[in-house]
């Protein structure tokens, strides 16, 4: 549910960040990643671990997401549950339950949405709400 509202909500911005004129989008706002087209790309590069441009961003974000969505539908417990083994980018190996991955992706792309938030409205746009609640009110 919670990689469901990580995708619903990035969308809203995606959709809101195509409206933009490209001097918007891509205008140095001195917030996260620079421009809200760098931190959306950078939240889509987390999300996907590996390096792309913007424009592939707003394309292939679906299709990550979709992927996300599939591999948690195919988990249970035990799958939750279990150790994952994996390099930080300093190439230092770590640990963690793939359930404690799952919400910091979540979490990582909450704290970057908040971001492009804060520059939509520098560049005078009201941005869509995507607060979790909203998520839950949404009909499915």
């Amino acid at each position: 549910m919670h990689l469901r509202y990580s995708g619903w909500a990035s969308r809203k911005l995606v959709d809101a960040a195509r409206a933009l004129p490209s001097e918007d989008l891509h205008k140095p706002l001195g917030v996260s990643h620079n421009s809200i087209a760098q931190t959306l790309g950078h939240i889509y590069l987390a999300d996907r671990w590996a390096e792309k441009a913007w424009e592939l961003a707003e394309a292939g974000w679906p299709e990550i997401q979709k992927k996300w969505e599939d591999w948690a539908a195919s988990q249970d417990d035990a799958g939750l549950a279990r150790v994952v083994t994996y390099k930080g980018m300093d190439g230092k190996t770590f640990e963690n339950q793939a359930s404690h991955l799952v919400m910091h992706v979540v979490n990582h792309a909450t704290l970057h949405r908040g971001q492009v938030m804060a520059m939509l409205r520098q560049v005078g746009v009201k941005p869509p709400a995507t607060d979790l609640l909203f998520y839950y009110r949404e009909p499915k």
